[in-house]
């Protein structure tokens, strides 16, 4: 009899905490800290690129608050849902056939810009637009851009100069998209000590059409790589 109250009691314990709860674990329906879920959820799906803390890793950096306020929360969103169609950042949502939720991915998104972010960073500038069509760029007038705002770094001609190597390398425009190109321009890169779009020239930040004119003429030195696709343009 006691063994049988013993069962009644604990039966009577599931049904009211739930059918799948066990003595010492939160019930599964229980929220989850946000904090929690974004250091799950980056932790399993980011980190291996863009680094344990959004830096240092093989792909661009995310705590970047220059990067994020030129991107914004939505289409940080969108990139992490969808990816980015000819790169290497594939899409993540369960709809496209990857591991994350709608709530995951939200989750990313304003993590990173709450993490991360930091709205003095760019607080009362202009932003140049995140996109633009390349094609409307001139590659006559981005030769004289980049002699101007990339050369002491990169040299004459982009083949490498005393502080950075090459960037019109037939392997490394290969890699990159027009558009990873132009958001470099912009955002810089700190990790590698590259300028964002406000230094490149001192004093003077590149204009929205002087960004799309130098990556033009970047794009320009782009060569078939054999056994490499054609790059996309995202």
């Amino acid at each position: 009899m006691t063994r049988l109250a013993a069962f009644a009691i604990a039966a009577a314990c599931l049904a009211l905490a739930g059918c799948d709860a066990l003595p010492g674990r939160p019930h599964p329906a229980a929220p989850t800290a946000p904090a929690a879920l974004f250091d799950r959820a980056y932790g399993r799906n980011c980190a291996g690129c863009h680094g344990a803390d959004g830096k240092l890793g093989a792909a661009r950096p995310l705590n970047d608050p220059v990067y994020l306020a030129i991107l914004g929360e939505e289409r940080l969103r969108a990139i992490v849902a969808d990816g980015v169609a000819g790169t290497s950042m594939p899409a993540f949502t369960v709809s496209a056939g990857g591991p994350l939720t709608d709530a995951q991915i939200d989750a990313l998104a304003t993590g990173m810009i709450a993490r991360w972010g930091k709205p003095d960073a760019v607080k009362g500038l202009a932003l140049p637009p995140y996109r633009a069509d390349a094609a409307t760029g001139s590659a006559d007038r981005g030769g004289a851009v980049y002699a101007a705002a990339c050369a002491r770094c990169h040299g004459p001609g982009g083949a490498g100069g005393p502080s950075a190597g090459s960037i019109v390398d037939a392997s490394f425009l290969a890699l990159v998209s027009d558009q990873s190109l132009r958001t470099t321009v912009i955002a810089g890169r700190p990790d590698l000590g590259k300028p964002d779009w406000r230094e490149d020239i001192p004093g003077q930040p590149l204009t929205a059409a002087q960004i799309t004119d130098v990556v033009a003429w970047l794009a320009g030195h782009r060569r078939p790589v054999p056994g490499r696709p054609p790059l996309g343009g995202g």
